[in-house]
């Protein structure tokens, strides 16, 4: 591809291809519209980094790599076009990186930074030694990406914008097929047929992880199976090829499971990371390692014992006074709703309460998806909505936090509900409910993540 340059190289799916790039032995350089610890790391990989986007950055370059997010009016990219260089985006510049491996797709509307997480922890503890590009950080090992040169490669499936088609997979992992991401497709109608052709591209002799309990995924396993596809299944759910049972909460944060194996034989799965969706992450970690590239299974039973999550996964920032405080990237409404379950019975098992801050993400998710995210919320004592983080859309009249706040406080009059703030004063409202045994959870996709250390300071502050 000759010298790549990566527009926005700062986020982390650009970032991890980028880092690939990088080990490869790639000339990469990259632009972003702030500085960043991110963009500092890949400086000492061996990247040229601009801070702003300028037409000259890319006259020396011979392929540009972008993201749906960037427009076509950023000038960068408008330069690349009029020299007529190669422009592909971020998926296929990864799929580029992965033209000799075997790869491994995790994909699902939810759960699939975990997921990929797991698998890449579970193999490497099996020794495979998998290269995996992943949109979150691996707790322990510093990065969200690493090419070892070995030939499993596990990447995240990104089905937001219908790049997910691009990898070829050997092992195809399907968490979930739900209605997100209605901004592109439109229809639900249209995301299961994206989610048909990306099992479409599973390779002759592969195999699809898909979850049972999912009423779309168990669908687009039927339809696999029948279009002669290897399948294997897994969930709670009776007549799922891997069931779970017994799921139990241990004294911390971590849970049991015990599995059900397909073709017979028993085994418990433990884990460091909280609640039942976590389990069923790990459920098809274990079918991709061990039924997908024939891991052993006891190593990568281990290995997934030993998993310290994925950063902004659940992530406890800290505790003050006997206050836990986490950090979720949960942005659209099943993962709040799985977000916010487990945190209320940490909660409950530690004798407190729950407190959200929660920042929707996009208004067009805000508008479709309002009655769902006020029902995720339900179980909290505390609900504090920040403003929209739009990301890539402009406003929309009509569009609030507002259209969460109204059916939470019409389900509930104790509940205490408010809308918007500044980090200062969510933080200090926080601060001023939370008791020792209580949670505070910061959750969303947008700058909402900053709003953990503040919470943290509060805490302090007020002890």
């Amino acid at each position: 591809m000759g010298r790549v340059h990566f527009i926005a190289i700062g986020g982390s799916g650009m970032s991890a291809v980028a880092r690939i790039m990088l080990a490869r032995g790639v000339r990469v350089s990259g632009s972003d519209a702030r500085d960043s610890a991110t963009l500092e790391i890949l400086r000492g990989l061996g990247a040229q980094v601009f801070v702003g986007h300028d037409a000259s950055h890319v006259a020396d370059v011979d392929t540009v790599v972008i993201s749906s997010a960037i427009p076509e009016s950023n000038v960068e990219l408008a330069a690349a076009r009029a020299a007529n260089l190669v422009v592909l985006h971020r998926s296929q510049g990864l799929a580029a990186t992965m033209l000799d491996s075997r790869p491994a797709a995790v994909a699902g509307a939810n759960g699939k930074t975990t997921t990929t997480s797991m698998l890449t922890v579970a193999l490497q503890a099996a020794g495979l030694d998998p290269s995996f590009a992943s949109g979150g950080e691996l707790t322990g090992q510093g990065t969200n990406a690493s090419w070892t040169g070995e030939d499993v490669f596990v990447v995240e499936a990104d089905e937001s914008d219908g790049s997910f088609l691009v990898y070829g997979p050997e092992v195809a992992v399907v968490t979930n097929v739900q209605p997100d991401h209605l901004d592109f497709y439109s229809t639900f109608a249209n995301v299961e047929a994206a989610y048909a052709a990306f099992a479409g591209t599973v390779r002759p002799g592969g195999l699809l992880v898909a979850c049972f309990d999912d009423a779309g995924s168990r669908r687009l396993a039927e339809r696999a199976a029948a279009s002669g596809t290897r399948v294997v299944t897994y969930g709670f759910e009776a007549g799922a090829d891997l069931q779970l049972s017994e799921h139990h909460a241990d004294a911390g944060i971590g849970t049991s499971t015990v599995l059900d194996l397909p073709g017979g034989g028993r085994s418990t799965l433990r884990l460091s990371t909280p609640g039942s969706h976590n389990a069923l992450n790990a459920a098809a970690a274990y079918l991709a390692a061990t039924e997908g590239f024939a891991a052993d299974p006891e190593l990568v039973l281990e290995g997934l014992a030993g998993f310290g999550g994925a950063r902004r996964r659940f992530e406890v920032r800290g505790e003050v006074g006997g206050v836990m405080v986490v950090d979720d990237y949960a942005h659209n409404a099943g993962k709040v709703t799985a977000v916010v379950r487990t945190a209320a019975e940490i909660a409950a098992r530690r004798g407190g309460r729950l407190h959200v801050a929660f920042q929707p993400h996009l208004y067009s998710r805000t508008r479709d998806f309002a009655e769902g995210f006020a029902a995720g919320l339900a179980p909290a004592a505390t609900v504090v909505l920040l403003d929209v983080y739009g990301a890539r859309e402009a406003p929309m009249e009509g569009v609030s936090s507002e259209l969460i706040a109204a059916p939470l406080r019409s389900a509930d009059g104790t509940r205490q509900v408010s809308v918007g703030g500044t980090f200062a004063t969510v933080a200090a409202d926080l601060a001023a409910v939370a008791r020792s045994g209580d949670l505070v959870v910061t959750i969303g996709a947008g700058d909402v993540t900053e709003l953990a250390a503040v919470v943290l300071q509060a805490l302090e502050a007020s002890s």
